[in-house]
């Protein structure tokens, strides 16, 4: 199953520019694979580092995070609800992600309970980790 940024929009809440996934390639079961490319443009660029741009790596651990949310917010239960991270764990980062490339986002539920529920992903840039991490969120009660 694939679907594009549309149909990511119907699924998560987020928006450009704070939108890190754009396009789901990959969904089987409880895992999920999608795609962030980075055309170099993006608002953080010029200021992280001026000369030197590389995305900054709490947007890294986002685009992991959206791209999990992609898979849990398909839930029936959950539609149209904001999911919050509840905890950030074991956070790595192994490369610096520059303008011009293409970030695999590879995601795995672990588990959910209620609305609650843990999720270990990985960023990839030609097959090589550049961040990697499991991360706790909670849906909330609240609509959007």
């Amino acid at each position: 199953m694939e679907f594009d940024r549309d149909e990511i929009m119907r699924i998560i809440p987020h928006r450009p520019p704070f939108l890190f996934v754009d396009r789901i390639v990959e969904v089987e079961g409880s895992r999920i694979v999608g795609t962030l490319t980075l055309r170099g443009d993006e608002w953080f660029f010029p200021g992280h580092f001026p000369g030197m741009p590389i995305m900054p790596g709490v947007l890294i651990v986002e685009a992991i995070a959206q791209t999990g949310a992609c898979l849990a917010m398909r839930r029936p239960e959950f539609a149209g609800r904001i999911p919050y991270f509840a905890g950030i764990e074991q956070v790595r980062f192994r490369r610096p992600v520059r303008p011009g490339e293409v970030v695999t986002l590879e995601v795995e539920l672990q588990w959910i309970r209620g609305r609650m529920g843990r999720v270990a992903g990985r960023a990839l840039v030609e097959g090589t980790v550049a961040a990697d991490g499991e991360f706790t969120f909670v849906v909330g009660e609240d609509r959007v």
